[in-house]
């Protein structure tokens, strides 16, 4: 059942989204080489409680950490350990607060120090991806039009979409319907209405869409061994269009 949020409801997620964001380019301005993901875990959580919100991925389903820290070939999912960052590598982050009982939840993945070309490529498409995710969540269109404005531009840059995760709603749950592909025919699925809350969020891989999962039954990675991108956002379907509400401050 897919749950429209009410004005009061809308104003509580964006709170959310805004202790997120915020978190989130706290930890943005840690990574660096040598620091450990437990370390960014940390900063994280930290950044989250202060500003009066619960780290949501924390206890979620049994997941030990307040971030998802992702590096390379990891998809989704990694776990925050004692790993250390080295030059080129590329990390996602996924993090989520509670604030007022709703949750905000977005990604993003970043070049630590110097990264090849490809690597670049890589983040630039997927982040492109999801700007013309969120650009066609528009009031009136179907949940396939945003499947298929991240799949249709990936693939034209020679690069592949995860298709075991996907998007999906939110609100007082971490996940709600409906879900989000990122691939898939337009015109199809359910019809976008104001007050529907989505994650969005494209998962690239630089080789083929193949994952798996590891012993820890969580960290996703790519069957070749290839890079993994991952953004997202959290956005609400407005009647005069789309508001994203983890970019409270611009980006």
């Amino acid at each position: 059942m897919i749950i429209l949020k009410t004005a009061a409801e809308l104003e509580r997620m964006r709170r959310a989204g805004e202790v997120t964001a915020r978190a989130l380019a706290r930890v943005a301005e840690t990574i660096r080489p040598g620091i450990t993901t437990r370390e960014l875990d940390r900063v994280a959580e930290e950044a989250i409680r202060a500003a009066g919100g619960i780290p949501a991925f924390k206890g979620y389903r049994g997941y030990p950490a307040s971030i998802c820290a992702s590096v390379n070939e990891v998809v989704i999912h990694g776990i925050p350990g004692d790993r250390r960052l080295e030059e080129g590598d590329i990390i996602s982050i996924d993090i989520g607060a509670v604030v007022d009982g709703y949750y905000g939840d977005m990604a993003r993945t970043y070049p630590v120090g110097a990264v090849s070309e490809q690597a670049r490529r890589l983040l630039e498409v997927t982040w492109e991806a999801l700007e013309r995710a969120i650009a066609a969540a528009q009031p009136g269109r179907r949940v396939s039009d945003i499947s298929w404005a991240v799949q249709s531009y990936v693939e034209a840059h020679g690069f592949s979409v995860v298709r075991d995760f996907t998007g999906h709603g939110i609100g007082r749950q971490m996940h709600e319907d409906p879900s989000v592909p990122n691939y898939g025919r337009p015109g199809r699925g359910p019809r976008l209405e104001p007050g529907m809350v989505l994650a969005i969020e494209p998962m690239v891989t630089q080789g083929n869409p193949s994952v798996r999962v590891l012993g820890d039954g969580w960290t996703a990675v790519t069957a070749d061994g290839s890079l993994a991108a991952h953004f997202e956002d959290t956005v609400a379907i407005r009647e005069d269009g789309v508001e994203i509400l983890t970019r409270p401050y611009g980006e």
